[in-house]
């Protein structure tokens, strides 16, 4: 089985390469009594839909996988999500692909431009048809080029789109993967709330361990169990 995780930022990915004692440039080759080799790519892409589009257009373009996992930290919309939760991202949208129209913002879809249904999408939305029990929160996601820390646009995109969490990458992610008919996970830890900008209240740290952490349980599943 080949495996691909792919990550905004090394920093992201880095305690999963440490406990599988792998070098950054090096693809982990996993070998188990009665199964055939196991292996693991890392892909990392750079900060945003437009990077990794590209960059795992590429990757997958030049070799087949079984299994493609996006992961990464995010921010929550839900108060119930803690920091430090891992989720599994049912869901995600292009949030802020769309035109302002004074006060209001209309997506693509509501302006006619795409088509609700047209493939890949469902009712505006790209959702991931891959089910594996995982044991972790289902949740709905939006992408945007840029993080929100303003009060005004974080109201209107909380009301707009209801979504649990905030990436800057994951519908990106979804895109090139369902288009390209590759199975697929977005794994994501909650390293703050979508508020008004206040560091203090971020723990990064702990987002990247806990992740990290289940990364390394739902590689061991899927050597167990398969996808």
């Amino acid at each position: 089985m080949k495996i691909l995780i792919v990550s905004a930022t090394e920093k992201e990915i880095l305690p999963l390469k440490n406990k599988l004692k792998i070098k950054t440039s090096e693809v982990c080759i996993m070998k188990y009594a009665g199964t055939k080799d196991f292996s693991i790519d890392f892909l990392v892409t750079g900060i945003g839909s437009t990077l990794t589009t590209y960059a795992l257009t590429k990757k997958i373009s030049t070799k087949k996988y079984d299994l493609v996992v996006n992961t990464g930290i995010a921010g929550s919309f839900s108060t119930d999500l803690n920091i430090g939760d891992v989720v599994n991202v049912m869901s995600d949208e292009f949030a802020d692909l769309g035109i302002e129209d004074r006060n209001n913002f209309f997506t693509l879809f509501e302006k006619g431009f795409i088509k609700k249904d047209e493939p890949p999408f469902i009712d505006c939305k790209l959702w991931n048809p891959t089910e594996i029990n995982l044991t972790l929160n289902k949740v709905s996601g939006i992408t945007v080029n840029a993080s929100h820390g303003n009060i005004n646009s974080i109201e209107l995109f909380k009301n707009k789109f209801g979504a649990d969490i905030e990436t800057m990458e994951g519908a990106a992610f979804f895109y090139v993967c369902l288009n390209e008919n590759v199975k697929f996970l977005q794994i994501r830890a909650i390293s703050n709330y979508v508020e008004e900008r206040n560091n203090a209240n971020w723990d990064i740290p702990l987002a990247i361990n806990n992740l990290n952490d289940k990364l390394f349980e739902i590689i061991n599943v899927i050597k167990n169990k398969g996808i």
